[in-house]
């Protein structure tokens, strides 16, 4: 049994001494590899080919649903009288800082005054936004005393008419662009401005909180404006609110005599400018048919200075050099 277990050894032995042998032999051979590396190139090759074309097709489609260069856009103008109050900054920081988010938009301001203030001068130099500052001041005698009721006359004509004014000598008909009268006081949402930048010639939308109703609106049918719902004066040409309605550059640049009247009887100022532009079949609907609200007519509630008041009388009144 000895015996035959050390001739196994021997035999193993010999076997795996044969066998490493022959694999150093084979290290040293030529190896023929040519169409190997060539079918690998050629899989590289068709691969690097399949990624260019996905490349190319996330290109063409990143572009087909792409939004416009804000440049390419139509401009906004938007024209807001604005007049000296202790809610004024805040009115308009609270709009500046909406407009801000819309893009290619110019802002036309225009104060109730006879010089530029410093408070408005240096809200819109920090505002970030493209502006242009003009004033003219309300004739004494159309002027609102600070006792009357807001429906007593009218604010902001001479003021928008200047902006007109303004735009009939720096622009050209040639210049696209959709001119949106914005009070300070509103309250606006960005998808308005998205609607506003279609208009062909006169579009329009439901205002919300204005003339006594939860909203007031065009009534559609068909695409068309068949007529107003409101409930004041109904018979009015244009039974809308300021912020119901936006006009294109070029019409207003064609019609040079179109202006809001001074003299308009109380309810009839935004007729006074339409009926010069546009028919009622005219009007072009926007918020879906004019069933969705994008603007309402909100008004700061006047501050109680009754304590500031007593105070001053004391000569303890606060710090006048304090903006606010």
């Amino acid at each position: 049994m000895k015996v035959k277990l050390k001739n196994v050894f021997v035999i193993y032995f010999l076997v795996s001494v044969i066998g490493l042998m022959y694999a150093l032999l084979q290290l040293g051979q030529p190896c023929d590899c040519t169409q190997h590396l060539k079918s690998t190139s050629d899989l590289i090759h068709a691969k690097d080919k399949k990624l260019v074309q996905l490349q190319n097709e996330v290109k063409r489609l990143q572009a087909r649903g792409k939004a416009p260069e804000p440049q390419m856009l139509p401009v906004i103008y938007v024209i807001t009288p604005t007049y000296a109050r202790l809610v004024q900054k805040a009115e308009l920081v609270r709009l500046s800082q909406t407009l801000l988010h819309v893009k290619n938009l110019h802002w036309i301001v225009v104060e109730d005054s006879a010089t530029k203030t410093q408070l408005v001068s240096e809200l819109l130099a920090q505002s970030g936004l493209r502006f242009t500052h003009l004033h003219v001041e309300t004739p004494k005698e159309h002027k609102r005393k600070e006792s009357d009721p807001n429906w007593l006359k009218p604010r902001g004509v001479e003021q928008r008419n200047l902006a007109l004014q303004w735009l009939r000598e720096n622009r050209q008909l040639s210049d696209g662009g959709v001119v949106y009268f914005a009070d300070d006081d509103n309250t606006y949402s960005l998808h308005l401005f998205d609607e506003i930048r279609s208009t062909k010639r006169v579009s329009v939308w439901p205002v919300g909180l204005v003339g006594g109703l939860r909203f007031e609106r065009p009534l559609v049918e068909h695409g068309k404006v068949i007529g107003f719902y409101t409930a004041w004066k109904p018979n009015r040409p244009f039974p809308m609110d300021m912020a119901g309605f936006a006009v294109t550059l070029q019409l207003l640049l064609a019609n040079r005599e179109a202006r809001f009247d001074l003299q308009a009887e109380r309810g009839y100022l935004e007729s006074s400018l339409l009926q010069s532009l546009v028919s009622i079949e005219e009007l072009e609907p926007k918020a879906e048919n004019c069933t969705k609200v994008m603007v309402w007519h909100t008004r700061t509630e006047k501050p109680k200075m009754k304590q500031e008041e007593q105070l001053q009388k004391q000569g303890l009144g606060s710090d006048p050099s304090i903006e606010v």
